[in-house]
Protein backbone atom coordinates (compact mmCIF):
# COMPACT_ATOMS: atom_id res chain seq x y z
CA UNK A 1 0.00 0.00 0.00
CA UNK A 2 1.28 3.22 -0.97
CA UNK A 3 2.57 6.03 1.65
CA UNK A 4 -0.08 8.50 0.77
CA UNK A 5 -2.87 5.71 1.36
CA UNK A 6 -1.76 4.80 4.95
CA UNK A 7 -1.55 8.52 5.95
CA UNK A 8 -5.07 8.81 4.53
CA UNK A 9 -6.61 5.79 6.50
CA UNK A 10 -4.72 6.89 9.81
CA UNK A 11 -6.58 10.62 9.15
CA UNK A 12 -9.85 9.00 8.22
CA UNK A 13 -10.02 6.45 11.34
CA UNK A 14 -8.29 9.46 14.08
CA UNK A 15 -11.31 11.83 12.65
CA UNK A 16 -14.42 8.59 12.77
CA UNK A 17 -12.38 8.55 16.66
CA UNK A 18 -12.95 12.20 17.56
CA UNK A 19 -16.43 11.67 16.20
CA UNK A 20 -16.82 9.10 18.40
CA UNK A 21 -15.37 10.58 21.55
CA UNK A 22 -17.06 13.58 20.99
CA UNK A 23 -20.61 11.90 21.00
CA UNK A 24 -19.99 9.64 24.43
CA UNK A 25 -18.80 12.80 25.71
CA UNK A 26 -22.39 13.76 25.11
CA UNK A 27 -23.82 11.51 26.44
CA UNK A 28 -21.71 11.68 30.14
CA UNK A 29 -22.42 15.31 30.39
CA UNK A 30 -25.16 15.51 32.93
CA UNK A 31 -26.83 18.85 32.75
CA UNK A 32 -26.98 20.51 35.90
CA UNK A 33 -30.28 21.64 37.21
CA UNK A 34 -30.51 25.36 37.62
CA UNK A 35 -30.46 27.80 40.43
CA UNK A 36 -34.05 28.97 40.37
CA UNK A 37 -34.71 25.21 40.44
CA UNK A 38 -32.33 24.37 43.32
CA UNK A 39 -33.82 26.95 45.22
CA UNK A 40 -37.66 25.94 44.40
CA UNK A 41 -36.56 21.88 45.10
CA UNK A 42 -35.00 22.74 48.18
CA UNK A 43 -38.15 24.90 49.61
CA UNK A 44 -40.40 22.01 48.52
CA UNK A 45 -38.33 19.21 49.89
CA UNK A 46 -38.54 21.47 53.51
CA UNK A 47 -41.97 21.99 53.34
CA UNK A 48 -42.75 18.21 52.75
CA UNK A 49 -40.74 16.91 55.91
CA UNK A 50 -38.00 16.30 54.58
CA UNK A 51 -35.03 16.76 57.19
CA UNK A 52 -31.88 18.83 56.01
CA UNK A 53 -28.53 17.26 57.01
CA UNK A 54 -25.63 19.64 55.74
CA UNK A 55 -22.30 17.93 54.62
CA UNK A 56 -19.72 20.15 56.35
CA UNK A 57 -17.23 17.46 57.55
CA UNK A 58 -15.16 14.93 56.06
CA UNK A 59 -17.84 12.08 56.99
CA UNK A 60 -21.20 14.37 55.81
CA UNK A 61 -19.09 15.01 52.64
CA UNK A 62 -17.78 11.47 52.17
CA UNK A 63 -21.62 10.40 52.38
CA UNK A 64 -23.14 12.90 50.15
CA UNK A 65 -20.60 11.88 47.31
CA UNK A 66 -21.59 8.21 47.84
CA UNK A 67 -25.11 9.14 46.61
CA UNK A 68 -25.96 9.95 42.77
CA UNK A 69 -26.61 14.13 42.97
CA UNK A 70 -30.27 15.43 42.66
CA UNK A 71 -31.70 11.84 42.51
CA UNK A 72 -33.97 9.96 45.57
CA UNK A 73 -32.59 7.04 47.08
CA UNK A 74 -34.31 4.63 49.13
CA UNK A 75 -32.81 3.18 52.31
CA UNK A 76 -34.76 0.15 53.81
CA UNK A 77 -34.17 -0.20 57.65
CA UNK A 78 -34.79 -2.62 60.01
CA UNK A 79 -38.17 -3.40 61.16
CA UNK A 80 -39.65 -2.31 57.48
CA UNK A 81 -39.35 1.51 57.50
CA UNK A 82 -38.14 3.38 54.80
CA UNK A 83 -36.10 6.37 54.52
CA UNK A 84 -35.46 8.69 51.33
CA UNK A 85 -32.23 10.51 50.37
CA UNK A 86 -31.51 12.97 48.24
CA UNK A 87 -27.96 14.53 47.76
CA UNK A 88 -27.34 18.21 46.83
CA UNK A 89 -23.95 18.88 46.56
CA UNK A 90 -24.06 21.71 44.46
CA UNK A 91 -26.22 24.27 45.82
CA UNK A 92 -26.65 23.81 49.94
CA UNK A 93 -23.98 20.85 50.29
CA UNK A 94 -26.53 18.87 51.98
CA UNK A 95 -28.43 15.61 51.96
CA UNK A 96 -32.07 15.30 52.19
CA UNK A 97 -33.31 12.97 54.34
CA UNK A 98 -37.58 12.04 54.48
CA UNK A 99 -39.63 9.21 54.95
CA UNK A 100 -42.31 7.62 52.82
CA UNK A 101 -45.04 10.13 53.99
CA UNK A 102 -42.81 13.05 52.97
CA UNK A 103 -41.60 11.76 49.51
CA UNK A 104 -45.57 11.45 48.92
CA UNK A 105 -46.04 14.70 50.25
CA UNK A 106 -43.04 16.04 48.31
CA UNK A 107 -44.62 14.56 44.84
CA UNK A 108 -48.77 16.10 45.79
CA UNK A 109 -46.14 19.63 45.78
CA UNK A 110 -45.17 19.03 42.56
CA UNK A 111 -47.84 18.07 41.33
CA UNK A 112 -49.93 20.95 42.38
CA UNK A 113 -46.90 23.60 43.29
CA UNK A 114 -47.95 26.29 45.03
CA UNK A 115 -48.52 30.22 43.64
CA UNK A 116 -45.88 30.97 41.54
CA UNK A 117 -44.53 34.36 42.07
CA UNK A 118 -43.30 36.37 38.48
CA UNK A 119 -39.41 35.90 38.89
CA UNK A 120 -39.59 32.04 38.93
CA UNK A 121 -37.67 30.38 36.10
CA UNK A 122 -40.21 28.59 33.47
CA UNK A 123 -37.44 25.47 33.71
CA UNK A 124 -38.99 24.40 36.52
CA UNK A 125 -41.42 22.37 35.81
CA UNK A 126 -39.25 20.87 33.10
CA UNK A 127 -36.48 20.16 35.52
CA UNK A 128 -39.07 18.47 38.49
CA UNK A 129 -40.64 16.41 35.69
CA UNK A 130 -37.45 15.18 34.68
CA UNK A 131 -36.35 14.73 38.72
CA UNK A 132 -39.26 12.60 39.05
CA UNK A 133 -39.48 10.81 35.57
CA UNK A 134 -37.28 8.15 37.03
CA UNK A 135 -37.95 6.20 40.49
CA UNK A 136 -35.24 6.29 43.44
CA UNK A 137 -33.00 3.91 43.97
CA UNK A 138 -32.95 1.28 46.00
CA UNK A 139 -30.14 0.18 48.82
CA UNK A 140 -30.07 -3.24 48.91
CA UNK A 141 -28.00 -6.16 50.25
CA UNK A 142 -24.59 -4.52 52.33
CA UNK A 143 -25.81 -0.49 52.45
CA UNK A 144 -22.57 2.12 51.09
CA UNK A 145 -21.11 4.22 53.31
CA UNK A 146 -23.88 6.58 52.77
CA UNK A 147 -26.70 4.78 54.39
CA UNK A 148 -24.25 4.18 57.49
CA UNK A 149 -24.04 7.34 58.41
CA UNK A 150 -26.94 8.98 57.72
CA UNK A 151 -28.76 6.19 60.14
CA UNK A 152 -27.81 8.14 62.98
CA UNK A 153 -29.95 10.78 61.26
CA UNK A 154 -33.14 8.96 61.26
Amino acid sequence: MPFEHRITYRLYFAAVLAVALMQCGSLLAVEQPSKPFLDKNSFYLSSAGFKVHFANDAGGKKAMHALPPHRFVIHNLDGGEVRYLYAEPHHCVCIFIGTKDAYQSYRSILSQPLPQVDDVAADYKTQAGALLAGDPVEISGHPPYAAEYFRNYY
